[in-house]
């Protein structure tokens, strides 16, 4: 059995402003490297044992992972396998821009998202080969994987063979932790991101009022 524990890297300045990145090599925000040193601190601390730490070779997620390596004393091993869609020409562009430049593109997502390719990139359904291809080289255990929200909702829609375009519904936030078995095709968790959540996010901030 192999448990794993899916990570969307943290909050990069094109997040912020909802444009596609796919494979550009953008950096973590100082809000993302905050995410990253937070999940570091919740994984420490739950004595959690994991056999192995593998991070998209993406500065985005390695970013992410790096802390992770240092607090639980793993090996960091990045791949290619795990990145992001290939977005292809639409890199740089919000939603808004991609449906005006490429209208042809935005009808064929609505009707088939999954097999449709992005201009000059990849579609989902090969985005999850490349995860089923990463997936079979891992042995049995118990795995921290960095990656990106694509990748995670390929995984979701492999383990829990959900039909249409469902899959999509999944809102993946940056550094949350979602957790799957495979074969068992089992979903443990979804999207957790309890450590965001802390006490002194929730202070009324008593010196502005």
């Amino acid at each position: 059995m192999k448990e794993l524990w899916l990570i969307r890297h943290g909050e990069t300045a094109w997040n912020a402003e909802k444009r596609f990145q796919g494979h550009l090599d953008v950096p973590l925000s100082p809000v993302g490297i905050g995410q990253a040193f937070r999940l570091a601190q919740r994984l420490a601390r739950s004595r959690q044992a994991f056999d192995s730490l593998h991070a998209s070779d993406l500065r985005r997620a390695w970013e992410t992972a790096e802390p992770l390596a240092a607090a639980l004393g793993l090996p960091l091993k990045t791949t290619p396998l795990l990145r992001e869609i290939d977005v292809g020409k639409l890199a740089g562009l919000t939603r808004e821009e991609a449906e005006a430049r490429y209208p042809d593109f935005a009808q064929s997502l609505l009707q088939d998202p999954w097999h449709t390719p992005r201009p000059g990139g990849e579609s989902m359904a090969q985005l999850a080969q490349r995860f089923q291809a990463f997936l079979e080289g891992l042995p049995p255990g118990r795995h921290l994987v960095v990656t990106h929200g694509g990748i995670i909702r390929a995984a979701l829609k492999l383990a829990l063979d959900l039909e249409g375009d469902t899959w999509r519904r999944f809102h993946i936030p940056n550094t949350s932790i979602t957790r799957v078995l495979f074969p068992g095709l089992e979903v443990l968790s979804v999207a957790d991101a309890g450590h965001l959540e802390t006490w002194s996010d929730w202070l009324s901030d008593e010196s502005l009022q």
